[in-house]
């Protein structure tokens, strides 16, 4: 908790009250069913739940904010994003059936009421989102033609609606395609400890349509 709180120190005691909550659930759950490498166990803190949050440094939701998270796998970069913020709604999907039981037991415990799981794959969903977040489940060019069409034309954030995409290595190539449009910061300009050194967040705006 001291982690999120040297980046995010106005959390309400509620929130880190449902932090302090999601730790213990998800390492319940990642004993029985492996959710993430559990290797990352004694980790998760900072490489899954602050990793999530790192996308508010670029942009903070505001109300009424729709977003959409595909391939959360056990929850991220959902649900620590649905607890910092309360008022923007999140659908969760994944096509993993076992982790979509996983992420809406953590979404009731946590009494989450801005958040939904769906088990299905991205493509299929019906509906338009303000953005789109994930961590690296596949190739930039590929998600992109996955969510594409599920962009919303109703923008109203400090940024245009669109992507954002938590990804690590070199991946410049992928991206090139979509210059000069698309962004790329850096996480360690926001987080100093050393696993955010070569991790990024790919910002796409997207027009969307009405």
């Amino acid at each position: 908790m001291d982690l999120l709180l040297k980046y995010f120190p106005d959390l309400s005691g509620e929130q880190q009250e449902k932090f302090r909550q999601l730790g213990e659930l998800f390492l319940d759950w990642n004993s029985k069913i492996n959710l993430v490498s559990r290797k990352d166990m004694p980790h998760l803190y900072e490489r899954h739940i602050l990793h999530s949050l790192v996308i508010a440094k670029v942009l903070p939701f505001k109300p009424q904010s729709r977003i959409l998270d595909v391939g959360t796998g056990g929850g991220f970069p959902g649900i620590p994003l649905a607890v910092l913020f309360p008022e923007a709604s999140f659908t969760l999907v994944d096509s993993i059936n076992k982790k979509i039981m996983v992420v809406n037991d953590l979404i009731a415990a946590l009494e989450l009421r801005n958040a939904e799981a769906v088990s299905t794959r991205a493509e299929k969903l019906d509906g338009k989102w303000h953005f789109v977040t994930s961590r690296a489940v596949t190739s930039f060019p590929k998600f992109y033609t996955w969510v594409e069409n599920k962009i919303s034309a109703d923008h109203f954030n400090d940024r245009p609606n669109g992507i954002l995409y938590l990804k690590g290595g070199d991946f410049r190539e992928e991206i090139q395609p979509f210059h000069p449009r698309i962004e790329v910061f850096n996480i360690s300009d926001f987080f100093t400890e050393p696993f955010f050194e070569t991790k990024k967040i790919v910002y796409l705006p997207l027009t969307g349509k009405a």
